[in-house]
């Protein structure tokens, strides 16, 4: 769940695109890799056009003997980018996992049902509710209009409290070249993770992540763009 929660700080800003990353351990091997997607396209109501999109995120690492690999699938519309419906597929080790958020954006609300077994439960959510994938990818259109957005709650399955600090301006690498980037800290807060992961933002028009640093137990693991 803390690479998920991680990659999720990397959403796709540009329709119909794709990066890769990889997961680097903190000696520099590389741990699995990671794709982040987006699509975005335009809904006709009568005769409104209104902003849609789909977000998708594959990861796929691990150790021997134990396999990390999930899916996550989210659908967001409007401007301000609320969300429709986050599909979540994970395998950690044996344990495995598959269920879909829907948001009520009238009732405020997000049904969380559990498949095979069909389990179903509702909380309450604010207002232009989000799931991880579309808090991010809202996040950095703000940042391109120079705003950070303020603290909120975000979905991906249960709800976890994000807040967001700029941490100044660096100079980091974007496939091997050298790019000015915002530093930012995102302090990701859920039921049972507590993280202050450092995420690097470069400054072009959508604010492509290039790198995040993630202090875990084990040291300080990192996320890089390869393509």
């Amino acid at each position: 769940m803390k690479y998920a929660a991680v990659l999720f700080l990397f959403a796709i800003a540009a329709p119909a695109q794709t990066l890769h990353y990889v997961i680097n351990w903190p000696s520099g091997l590389s741990l699995g890799e990671g794709s982040l997607s987006a699509v975005g396209m335009s809904v006709i109501h009568g005769i409104v056009s209104s902003p849609a999109w789909t977000f998708d995120l594959d990861l796929d690492a691990g150790v021997p003997g134990f396999t990390l690999r999930d899916h996550y699938h989210s659908t967001a519309r409007d401007a301000e980018i609320c969300s429709v419906q986050l599909d979540k597929k994970t395998q950690h080790g044996a344990r495995k996992a598959d269920e879909t958020d829907t948001f009520d954006q009238t009732k405020h609300t997000v049904t969380r049902e559990w498949h095979p077994a069909g389990g179903k439960g509702d909380y309450s959510v604010p207002g232009c509710a989000r799931d991880a994938l579309a808090f991010l990818q809202f996040t950095r259109k703000e940042l391109a209009q120079g705003r950070l957005v303020p603290q909120q709650q975000v979905v991906l399955g249960a709800p976890y409290n994000i807040r967001l600090e700029v941490l100044g301006t660096a100079s980091v690498k974007m496939l091997g070249k050298p790019v000015q980037a915002d530093r930012i800290r995102a302090n990701i807060k859920g039921p049972a993770s507590d993280l202050a992961v450092e995420i690097f933002f470069a400054k072009d028009e959508v604010r492509t992540p290039v790198l995040a640093k993630i202090p875990l137990p084990l040291g300080t693991f990192t996320v890089e763009l390869t393509r």
